[in-house]
């Protein structure tokens, strides 16, 4: 009876997570077959990691209020892209052009993000099909402004961007003396100084709250700083200053720092349920599992290939801080008030509205979070490209952002963190390998990107019929005309 369980359990296992499955045995399939060096794909994959994983996460909010998967992002990367020409023609360089871009296409996403949640709202049930044909509409407007308006309209003189006629912008942009790399290349030691007198200006306001008896200063507040203090006191340790003025860390180092906090997480974690909370339920197996686990790992950084590969790539920092800032606040936002609401809608909009939510509201705000981190994510894709392809950069983004996230083995009702980690990671190996496949194959690398191309769109399009057939199930279960009015009523399905 108890081996049937487990066969049921690993059946069910299986079957939520094909896509994911299959998606990775083509990917191993194509490394073998590819026979390129593995530094050289692990190099490629980071890479991409840290330029394309805050895009997809930000597809993670509009699918748990229950609008599916957001094709609309395309103008959260218009809004972003906006910046960027503005920026570039400014004279903006650097992180400084960075904090410009970001703090212009902020409020252009949040306005695009509601116009289109108000217009979602009008189209419950079909947000999707909307979100992909206001992405046409939105790429018309956004190449008037560029080919007419600008030059034509707004005068602007600067012949490396401008087409020579004095109308129009050119069809790419080099961002190589402007912002490119400029997320990537910020040192640590400047993070952690930017870090310390926010916490400093953060602490001092709560301090004279407390003093005016509008907050009560805990005693964690106090510790907390004290903490960064301790940080930023020892960055003035020489060898510690010099270690910390590199904007890039050796994956080796990344994988033990990563290893050893894990580890010590998960002794705190058996320290506070055994001898502080004594919880008698609490298993040690898993926290015991996962140090052992990580040992495993970093003793496997001893074989001499691995850590040849290891010490050749290097990760950008602050990127992937972004990435594990938004994860955290995906994570976060849903344990508030505004995420369980959220949460509610997705299930069921008819249970929403009779728990006293406001559903066209709750819907509008999932969007304009949605669209301002996709205008975020496509800043960070492309200071990293270096190149701003004027009319190209943002047209394929929502595809490629939705296959990845798919391919995690997310779904158009559940998206999590973890899927869309999963997803690019899968997604992108194969963006790197199938050429080299196809032309190790066939003699033909376009063989591969034509296969890449076949497997991005058609995880997307199985995405959607299970969609349909599910909604088909759901609708055929029903046994009264007000439960079938409540899906009809209940937009894209359930989170």
């Amino acid at each position: 009876m108890k081996n049937n369980n487990i066969l049921k359990k690993l059946g069910a296992y299986l079957f939520e997570n094909k896509v994911m499955i299959a998606f990775a045995i083509v990917c191993i399939g194509a490394i073998i077959v590819s026979k390129s060096p593995m530094s050289f794909i692990v190099d490629g994959v980071i890479t991409r990691i840290g330029r394309n994983t805050f895009t997809v996460l930000a597809l993670i909010i509009p699918v748990v209020a229950g609008l599916g998967l957001n094709f609309g992002i395309v103008i959260g990367a218009i809004a972003a892209q906006i910046a960027v020409f503005w920026s570039v023609y400014w004279g903006f360089q650097g992180i400084q052009g960075m904090l410009i871009c970001f703090l212009m296409a902020t409020p252009l996403a949040v306005l695009f993000g509601y116009l289109v949640g108000k217009l979602f709202n009008k189209m419950k049930g079909a947000e999707m099909i909307a979100g992909l044909i206001l992405g046409f509409f939105a790429d018309g407007l956004y190449q008037l402004l560029f080919l007419v308006i600008i030059g034509g309209v707004i005068p602007v003189d600067n012949p490396t961007i401008i087409i020579s006629g004095g109308v129009g912008v050119k069809n790419t942009i080099d961002l190589t003396n402007n912002l490119k790399y400029a997320i990537d290349s910020v040192r640590m030691v400047d993070m952690i100084t930017i870090f310390f007198y926010a916490m400093l200006v953060i602490t001092a306001v709560k301090a004279i709250l407390h003093f005016l008896k509008k907050y009560t200063f805990r005693r964690s507040d106090a510790i907390n700083f004290g903490i960064i203090a301790v940080i930023f006191g020892l960055s003035y340790i020489p060898a510690v200053e010099r270690w910390l003025f590199a904007d890039r860390l050796v994956l080796l180092q990344v994988l033990t720092i990563a290893l050893i906090i894990i580890s010590v997480l998960q002794v705190y974690k058996i320290g506070k349920e055994k001898f502080i909370n004594k919880n008698t339920h609490f298993s040690l197996t898993k926290p015991i599992l996962t140090i052992f686990l990580c040992g495993v790992i970093y003793g496997l950084t001893y074989f001499p290939k691995v850590e040849e590969v290891l010490l050749i790539v290097k990760i950008p920092i602050l990127p992937f801080i972004l990435i594990a800032l938004l994860c955290l606040f995906n994570q976060k936002i849903l344990d508030t008030r505004l995420g369980q609401n959220m949460r509610t809608v997705g299930q069921s909009q008819s249970v929403a509205m009779a728990s006293g939510i406001n559903v066209d509201h709750t819907r509008v705000l999932a969007m304009i979070i949605s669209t301002v981190l996709a205008s975020w994510g496509q800043l960070i894709y492309l200071q990293n490209i270096g190149t701003f392809s004027t009319y190209g950069a943002h047209t394929q983004i929502a595809q490629f952002a939705i296959a990845a996230l798919l391919v995690g083995g997310a779904s158009v009702q559940k998206a999590t963190n973890r899927q869309a980690l999963i997803g690019v990671l899968l997604f992108h190996t194969l963006f790197i390998v199938a050429p080299q496949a196809g032309k190790n194959l066939f003699d033909n690398a376009q063989l591969g990107e034509y296969f890449r191309v076949f497997v991005s769109y058609g995880v997307i399009a199985l995405s959607l019929a299970m969609h349909a057939w599910q909604l088909v199930k759901k609708e055929t279960a029903l046994t009264t005309p007000q439960e079938l009015n409540g899906l009809e009523n209940g937009g894209s399905g359930t989170a």
